[in-house]
């Protein structure tokens, strides 16, 4: 019971997460508050800046911070999320870009090859040379230890013995111009062309960038994989069209192919004029528009066509299942709530619920979808302790301290009670709290309003208004007896609640505090108004006998705990007052009638009183109860009571 649990204890001191009961002669540790341990780390922007630089391939080490100045590297070692390599990295995609345009380019087009491009495929090869380089002074992740590996030997071994060494080196080397170099003289064979598609390796750092753009958050999930999607297209079209025209421009009767046939001549004509009509035909066969106008005409161009067409029908499907997917994901939250709402319709009309209960029912269906980025319980559930608890204080703490039944305790008590706090959101109208229901919680209003009411006789009358900062089915909770009240939303409402359960195990070793709340309790009980108290018959016996112990502080003290009553329609429930410290652990319920009798409208109720040591004491203070004296007691089932000693606890007592 909760009276008993929140019994005098011994403090105690928590130092650095172990409770010890200090002894008479050791020193009292400085109190602390534990909230700022919470929070000592890092602070928070220069959380959010080291979080933003970390790659999504890259998972540092537990309890490292990500941080240059905090990870100290050896020297001439860069780490992979600095964010000038991150930079760097960037500019190289930019150059990524033309290499894989140029490169297909040039093999259709040879023209463009000798041109004012070759020149600029230099400068972009020089720029890949560097970053190989670069790459010999680059730690990287040891997937078996999640460290960064600083080593200069180990990073320079890893890199020469993985192909990606090869392949980089490959693809930056210029042959063209190293041929040109040794043998002095300019060629324009094929074979340059196809070394050059060697480039189209650097389309990896590409799919990298993308791969961490969209787990990133400072970036639009849907805009990112739309611009990746349609580099897609433009790559397969692209390349479509350059190896149509290198298929036309080397067939050996220029007539006879399918840009020859409108264009004679082309080989001499612009550049610029043959990549058009290629793109004309790639982006047409594409879209499976399929004019006729530019077609296959020999065997080559036929094969090849038929080949492109089945690409077509993979990378259609593609980007059309990616885009349906972007555009119904956005849609999902409302096809749920739509669902749900139509099942509790279907649940409502099946079982004839009444119109005031089916609307309760919509309005916190959807209220439950509004708000379900506020509260998102599934992210909460998975991220650790520490941080959901952080949350809470800082979202609820102020409102709970300051709420009247938490005034004056000790910061410690009010971190754990608001760490196992849960957060909810009601619509308005719907009822929080009905009355005569089982206290199992009760609610801190953080925001909204509530009305509290009662029923009486089929009438609801209208008792006070909660607001934010106030405490709702504390009464039933703390006393232990069915909800006395209706609390009711006025308006849409935020509120924490807490369970009995968790209050009372968070309460019991803060002896101190529990007073404290029995005392705030206590006041507020007294200044209740006195419609509430009237709903309440035994608040004014419990508060009478306060008065009493609290002006009696050296009267018997078996005298005032037994007068703690206990009242139960059905005399299975018990009520207990908060004032109640004994250190006894027996108590009993009595009666004032015989068990087999109906109890008179004065003795319906019976008494919740701690078990003196005689019999004689017994029944004293059964006369005192209930204003007769008794000779007699029995047990529920009829028999007599000769010793107290065979008594348990919560027996039923029958004195007449």
């Amino acid at each position: 019971m909760w009276g008993r649990d929140l019994g005098f204890r011994a403090p105690r001191i928590r130092i650095h997460g172990v409770q010890r009961t200090p002894t008479p002669n050791s020193p009292m540790p400085e109190t602390r508050s534990p909230l700022p341990l919470l929070f000592r780390r890092r602070s928070s922007g220069q959380i959010i800046r080291n979080i933003a630089t970390v790659s999504s391939s890259l998972l540092p080490a537990f309890g490292t911070v990500i941080d240059e100045g905090y990870l100290k590297l050896k020297k001439h070692v860069i780490a992979p999320y600095d964010h000038r390599y991150r930079m760097w990295q960037t500019f190289l995609v930019v150059l990524v870009v033309y290499s894989a345009w140029a490169s297909i380019f040039e093999l259709a087009f040879k023209k463009a090859a000798t041109g004012t491009l070759s020149h600029f495929d230099l400068v972009v090869d020089a720029f890949f040379a560097i970053d190989i380089v670069l790459t010999f002074f680059v730690a990287y992740l040891d997937t078996t230890t999640y460290l960064l590996v600083d080593d200069h030997k180990k990073i320079a071994t890893r890199y020469l013995t993985k192909p990606w060494f090869i392949m980089d080196v490959a693809s930056t080397l210029p042959f063209q111009t190293i041929y040109r170099i040794f043998s002095r003289r300019t060629s324009h064979a094929d074979v340059f062309g196809f070394l050059n598609l060697l480039r189209l390796w650097r389309l990896r750092r590409v799919s990298q960038l993308f791969t961490r753009l969209e787990k990133d958050t400072r970036f639009s999930y849907f805009w990112t994989r739309y611009f990746k999607l349609v580099g897609v297209t433009l790559l397969a079209v692209h390349s479509a069209a350059c190896v149509y025209y290198w298929l036309a421009y080397h067939h050996p009767l220029e007539d006879d192919t399918w840009i020859g046939s409108e264009v004679h001549g082309f080989k001499h004509r612009s550049i610029w004029l043959g990549y058009t009509y290629s793109m004309y035909w790639s982006i047409v066969t594409l879209t499976t528009v399929g004019y006729g106008d530019l077609h296959a005409v020999n065997t080559g161009e036929k094969v090849f066509n038929m080949f492109y067409m089945l690409f077509n029908i993979g990378l259609t499907a593609y980007i059309i299942g990616n885009m349906t997917n972007l555009v119904v994901h956005s849609a999902v939250r409302t096809f749920a709530m739509r669902d749900s709402i139509n099942e509790i319709l279907r649940y409502a009309n099946k079982n004839r619920l009444p119109e005031s209960l089916k609307e309760q029912m919509l309005a916190h269906m959807q209220l439950r979808f509004k708000t379900a980025e506020l509260k998102q319980e599934e992210v909460l559930e998975d991220l650790p302790k520490a941080i959901r608890s952080s949350i809470s204080q800082h979202l609820f703490r102020n409102t709970v301290e300051n709420t009247y039944l938490f005034k004056g305790v000790s910061e410690d008590l009010v971190t754990q009670l608001v760490s196992e706090m849960k957060a909810e959101y009601f619509p308005p109208k719907v009822e929080i709290i009905l009355q005569n229901e089982i206290p199992t919680d009760f609610y801190v209003l953080i925001s909204g309003a509530v009305d509290v009411m009662s029923y009486k006789n089929g009438t609801e009358q209208f008792l006070s208004k909660l607001g934010a900062g106030d405490l709702a089915g504390e009464i039933g909770v703390l006393f232990n007896i069915p909800q006395p009240f209706v609390v009711r939303t006025k308006r849409l409402s935020q509120v924490v609640r807490l369970s009995h359960q968790h209050f009372k195990q968070i309460v019991q070793p803060h002896t101190e505090d529990g007073k404290k709340i029995i005392s705030n309790f206590t006041q507020y009980l007294k200044e209740l108004k006195k419609d509430m108290l009237d709903e309440l018959p035994f608040l004014t016996e419990s508060l009478e006998e306060m008065d009493i112990q609290e002006r009696n502080p050296n009267d018997d003290q078996r005298d005032v705990q037994a007068e703690n009553t206990v009242e139960d329609e059905s005399t299975e429930g018990t009520r207990e007052s908060p004032a109640s410290l004994s250190t006894k652990s027996i108590r009993v319920i009595i009666h004032g009638h015989h068990p087999k009798e109906l109890p008179t409208e004065k003795y319906t109720f019976g008494k919740l009183v701690y078990l003196p040591e005689t019999v004689e004491e017994l029944l004293g203070l059964a006369e005192k109860k209930f204003g007769k004296r008794g000779n007699k007691i029995v047990v529920e089932d009829g028999t007599q009571v000769e010793d107290l000693d065979a008594l348990r606890e919560d027996d039923h007592l029958f004195i007449f």
